[in-house]
């Protein structure tokens, strides 16, 4: 055998993570589609329920910490994404935190309702129309979460679905249609479509052309909050920072 000798690469921008529930077939490539093709974001699966409750929302905690832990151990992150909007309402934002970097190190962990929450006081936005595809019982705990942020959500709509692989089945124009009908039922600034699976990203420009208020979705303001934590530019950096 004969060995040879090498020069390590430097290391280039730190990375992003992301924790994506196993039962999830849109975030990634959401997040891939949002952010510039040089980030380096790593993905990780945590185990989650077909059927989505209350309780098996919070039933993830307790593999959050082993899923971050499956990050590369030789990097230091920027920003790590927990991707699940209703379950950081159920298990709360903090304990996602300390239970991601128990598992990996970042300077920021954040998750689509922190995210949400973010942008919201960014574009100087109280008042949300909620469109979520999931039961009453799963939405109420984050519009609570909403309401102690100081956001209000008086009106709420929803698709009534429970089961992960029907909700990212849900049409565009499901979508679509609902959050026009939504905004006609109250006085809002813009509307929140809830769920890292639903199928948004196309959707959110025909939104507000034809209502004329912003659209907010879960994977676009965690995209928009991880790149942010990151100093990584991008067009949704630019569309979310305040003037």
């Amino acid at each position: 055998m004969t060995r040879y000798s090498y020069k390590r690469t430097a290391d280039g921008a730190r990375p992003l993570g992301l924790v994506v529930l196993q039962s999830d077939e849109t975030i990634e490539g959401d997040m891939r589609r949002m952010m510039p093709a040089a980030t380096q974001l790593h993905v990780t699966r945590v185990p989650s329920a077909e059927e989505v409750t209350p309780a098996s929302l919070r039933a993830m905690a307790d593999h959050i910490t082993t899923a971050a832990g499956l990050l590369p151990k030789a990097m230091r992150f920027s920003s790590i994404g927990y991707g699940c909007t209703s379950a950081t309402a159920q298990i709360g934002a903090a304990n996602v935190a300390n239970l991601i970097r128990q598992g990996a190190p970042a300077d920021l962990v954040t998750d689509p309702l922190s995210a949400l929450v973010a942008a919201c006081r960014a574009l100087k936005i109280e008042r949300l129309a909620f469109l979520s595809p999931y039961t009453a019982d799963v939405s109420s705990k984050l519009r609570a979460a909403l309401a102690e942020a100081g956001i209000e959500t008086p009106v709420f709509g929803s698709f009534e679905e429970a089961n992960e692989a029907s909700v990212v089945r849900i049409d565009e124009h499901s979508i679509k249609e609902a959050a026009c009908d939504l905004v006609r039922k109250a006085d809002v600034q813009a509307v929140f479509l809830s769920c890292t699976n639903l199928r948004t990203l196309d959707v959110i420009k025909a939104i507000e052309t034809r209502t004329g208020l912003v659209c907010l979705s879960s994977n676009q303001v965690l995209a928009w909050h991880l790149c942010e934590g990151a100093n990584v530019p991008g067009r949704l950096n630019a569309a979310l920072r305040p003037s």
